[in-house]
Parts: C-alpha cells; sequence; structure tokens
C-alpha cells in the first residue's frame, strides 16, 4: 500500500505539472535514450580495438602491411576505417596517407559525437521549458485570485498552487544538471579517444614511410641533438678567429 501511496501520489506531481511537465518528461526520456547510446558507442574496445592497436605497435618499417590490411578490411571501428585508408596502395607518399587520414578522421570524430548535440539542446531548453511552466502556474493562480475563484484567505489553496507551479521548474533543472554532466563526460571522452587515435596513426605512418633498417634510436637522436646543440652555441659564442683555427684544425 505504501508504494501504492508512493506511486499515486509521484503520478500526481507529474500531471498537475500541465503541459509543460509532459514536455519535460519527453525530454528526459530523449536524453536518457542518448547517454545509453552513447555509453555503448564510445566504449574504448569498439572505438580502437585491440588487435589493431597491438598490430601497429607491433609493425617494423620495410614489412608487409597486408597482415594489417587483412586485419582492418570489413572493420566497423573508428579506428579500423581510419587505419583502412592509410594502408592504402594509392597512397604513394608520406603526404598523400595524411591527407586521406585527416580527412577520414574527421568524419570518424563527427560519427562519434554524433547525438551529443541533443543533449546539448536538452541542457538548453529544459531549465526554460520548467520557467515557462513555473511563469504559466503562477498566471494562473493569481487569475483565479482576481476572478474570484479561490478567496484571499485561502492561504493553503494559494500555497498549493505555487507549488505545483514551481514543480516544473524542479525538474527542468534537474533534467538540465544531469544531460550537462553527461554532455560534459561524453565530450572528454571523444577527445580522449581521438588523441589516442591520432597517436597510433601517426606512428603507422611514420613506420610505412620509413625505409627498412634506418631507424635512429632514442638515444642516437638525443646525441645528434646535443651535438647540434653544442656546435649552435659554439658559433654563437666563440670569437671569429677561434671559429676559424678550430675549423682549419
Amino acid at each position: 500500500m505504501y508504494y501504492l501511496a508512493l506511486f499515486e501520489n509521484t503520478l500526481d506531481f507529474f500531471l498537475k505539472g500541465g503541459v509543460f511537465m509532459g514536455l519535460l518528461v519527453i525530454c528526459s526520456f530523449v536524453g536518457i535514450t542518448v547517454i545509453l547510446l552513447r555509453f555503448f558507442a564510445l566504449r574504448r574496445g569498439f572505438v580502437i580495438p585491440r588487435l589493431i592497436e597491438r598490430a601497429i605497435a607491433s609493425y617494423e618499417p620495410g614489412e608487409s602491411v597486408q597482415q594489417i590490411r587483412r586485419l582492418v578490411a570489413g572493420d566497423e571501428s573508428a579506428l579500423g576505417r581510419i587505419v583502412g585508408v592509410a594502408v592504402r596502395p594509392a597512397n604513394r607518399t608520406k603526404a598523400d596517407a595524411t591527407e586521406v587520414v585527416q580527412t577520414r578522421a574527421r568524419r570518424e570524430i563527427s560519427g562519434l559525437e554524433s547525438g551529443l548535440f541533443i543533449l546539448e539542446i536538452v541542457v538548453g531548453i529544459s531549465p526554460l521549458l520548467g520557467l515557462l511552466g513555473a511563469v504559466t502556474g503562477l498566471v494562473r493562480v493569481f487569475s483565479n485570485i482576481g476572478s474570484g475563484v479561490t478567496s484571499t484567505s485561502d492561504l493553503k489553496g494559494i500555497a498549493s498552487g505555487i507549488g505545483e507551479a514551481l514543480s516544473t521548474t524542479i525538474v527542468g533543472l534537474a533534467i538540465a544538471i544531469v544531460a550537462l554532466v553527461f554532455y560534459s563526460y561524453f565530450s572528454r571522452r571523444v577527445e580522449g579517444l581521438a588523441v589516442e587515435m591520432e597517436s597510433l596513426v601517426t606512428d603507422l605512418i611514420e613506420k610505412l614511410f620509413q625505409p627498412a633498417g634506418t631507424k635512429v634510436s632514442v638515444h642516437e637522436s638525443d646525441a645528434l641533438e646535443e651535438t647540434e646543440e653544442s656546435d649552435t652555441f659554439a658559433a654563437k659564442t666563440l670569437p671569429k678567429e677561434k671559429r676559424l683555427k678550430q675549423a682549419t684544425s
């Protein structure tokens, strides 16, 4: 009986909210649907499959890309489609591969962000619908008072009417807060996945167009940079005579 009474009170709360409460209920259902779909679509394993990630990490310059092509053939993940255009035989140069990858990446990122604009709309209109419902409710309350339907001495009836009017504001703000939280979370999620995919694909392109056997180790690269920096510093600080003497010796 307690739960039945609670359900009836909740149902009565929404019914007394009027038309604008119904619109807010629709907004809440739309927001919940988008949130559930985005949770499913933005799973890391769904966007960045572990097999493709491992294949990129284990690929060495000069090796055949047939294994990667077979791996991404028919793959429906965002990373799989981007890698698929990166390893096409038509990419003769690094610039060509980079251009097609950037074009495809923008399309995939747009797909990952699909539905987020709906949450943004829900965030914007829910408080406004709640405020509009509250204003129309207050107008109805004071109209009843002015027309004599509600007596000015009936404080209980007036307070009840004002409470029902403000109920839409409460619901509208609650929906907007929840939608805003998930919108911010999904936006950061898409940004993080985009950075990971960019790092993986950039690494793959560097390996694809790097000749076999010319890989420079990290220590050798640091040593070359230190040598160049020291030569530049000496050229700027030593007098001209000393630089000529060092060059001839």
